[in-house]
């Protein structure tokens, strides 16, 4: 089989990132861009000597593509994903969260069922090594009895930021810090310690103007008994500060930091192994920016899950488990209640135009 062809929807924030990425791996190719703003597009298609359109539809009735990268705002992100695979039948590659409303995510992962093509979800920091190294540790039980898990988030972002398209800071599409920025905590989290059974929550807006939260406090109940703390904000002043996991268990305990979860800093067990002498060494690999390394492993993973015919790490289902727990925060923020999983939105915010 030959390369995969890749193509961009959206060429805001991220874009640079998949391009990056996909530029260094053997597999694939980066075929075309697009994005209604289309002096973006433009930019990268000179760039990078490729094909660039205004508009999907023309990009894929004219170009041979394997693979859709969506990365148009959160909001879009169903409506692009269920209009192209049922129209051009395409696999998906999917920025997080994969939507915001858990009945638009269902419909995704249906009508991809359906039409018999791979959806992924974007969560590139399960393939930072310290976090990978984390995970055997858990699957080997080195932790033992889980008591807690905490996720801490402490990013920058200016009023500017939010300033720069329309559809930053809103309800309808993009959700705040806890949707955004910490998506990929949330999901690592839940990753580590299972399946959350309770949550509440309190949120604020307190340095920008805008609709939705800059900064949240989450507590977390999960079914085996251990909890769960979620510190998120972006009002972290004058500059990023940390990306951090932390899990507790009654054998052990681990801390991985840095701006995006790439840094070794705790790595102790009861049961001492020789390996362990070498951990701190081995799994420092801070970033120069928040975004990390990860996006190049995990879209070698996709290419590998496609040539080859292998389960994905994060599919749709999966991808659809922090998006549940994200919901159920909202939730828990406007009630002031407890809520319990599984459950469905009633005052949650996300997805919906403002009144």
């Amino acid at each position: 089989m030959s390369k995969l062809r890749f193509a961009l929807v959206g060429c805001g924030r991220i874009a640079k990132k998949h391009i990056e990425s996909l530029n260094d791996l053997p597999d694939a190719e980066l075929v075309s861009v697009c994005d209604i703003k289309e002096e973006r597009a433009k930019s990268y298609g000179e760039k990078l000597g490729i094909a660039y359109y205004k508009n999907y539809d023309d990009m894929l009735k004219n170009e041979d593509i394997d693979v859709v990268n969506i990365l148009t705002p959160s909001g879009l992100h169903a409506k692009h994903t269920i209009d192209i695979v049922k129209k051009y039948k395409k696999h998906i590659v999917c920025e997080k969260p994969m939507a915001l409303k858990l009945e638009d995510a269902d419909e995704m992962i249906r009508v991809c069922d359906e039409n018999g093509v791979r959806l992924f979800v974007v969560k590139q920091n399960r393939y930072n090594l310290p976090v990978q190294k984390l995970r055997q540790a858990l699957e080997k039980g080195r932790f033992g009895k889980l008591v807690m898990g905490t996720v801490r988030v402490r990013w920058t972002r200016h009023q500017h930021y939010y300033d720069m398209d329309d559809w930053r800071g809103t309800w309808a599409m993009d959700g705040g810090v806890l949707t955004n920025q910490a998506s990929h905590h949330i999901d690592l989290l839940e990753w580590m310690m299972g399946q959350p059974v309770e949550v509440s929550a309190q949120t604020a807006t307190r340095l920008v103007d805008i609709e939705v939260e800059d900064t949240g406090a989450v507590v977390i109940k999960f079914a085996n008994g251990a909890l769960g703390i979620i510190e998120a904000t972006t009002a972290t002043r004058p500059k990023d500060l940390e990306g951090s996991l932390s899990i507790l268990g009654a054998k052990g305990t681990v801390e991985i930091g840095g701006f995006a979860v790439n840094e070794m800093k705790i790595w102790g067990f009861e049961d001492e192994q020789e390996e362990d002498q070498e951990v701190m060494k081995e799994f420092k690999e801070n970033p120069p920016n928040v975004y990390g390394f990860g996006h190049k492993r995990y879209l070698d993973h996709v290419v590998d899950c496609i040539k080859n015919n292998k389960k994905a790490l994060v599919d749709g289902l999966e991808g659809r488990k922090s998006l549940e727990l994200i919901n159920a925060i909202y939730e828990a923020a406007e009630t002031g209640k407890t809520i319990k999983l599984r459950f469905e939105p009633k005052e949650c915010k996300l997805g919906m135009e403002r009144d």
